[in-house]
């Protein structure tokens, strides 16, 4: 009985934080860059790149590690759908991302 208490919370705890997720689309950029220069402007992201961040709507957020993974896995894998395929790839790459944001604070010492 315990077991299945345990079973039915975590189930709902699962379900609960998925109803928060949202969905933010815009510029893939590289992550490093970003917090070198303050800008998104040169920091387009590439197959090197290894931390990303998304802006969207003026505001850039930083994907963590499973982000990352996914998204670097999804830039070596990427084709181009251009009609013509003797042109280069566009060095801007849009993105959709859903998740829930988390903001990181710093902790305090007493």
């Amino acid at each position: 009985m315990r077991k299945t208490c345990f079973l039915l919370t975590l189930s709902m705890m699962t379900l609960a934080s998925l109803a928060f997720a949202e969905s933010w689309s815009g510029k893939l950029i590289d992550s490093s860059c970003y917090e070198k220069q303050q800008s998104a402007t040169g920091c387009d992201a590439t197959s090197a790149t290894k931390s990303f961040a998304l802006e969207a709507s003026g505001k850039v957020y930083k994907l963590d590690a499973s982000g990352n993974k996914k998204a670097g896995a999804a830039l070596k894998n990427r084709a181009d759908r251009a009609a013509d395929p003797s042109k280069p790839q566009s060095t801007e790459i849009m993105a959709t991302v859903e998740g829930t944001e988390h903001s990181r604070r710093a902790k305090e010492s007493p």
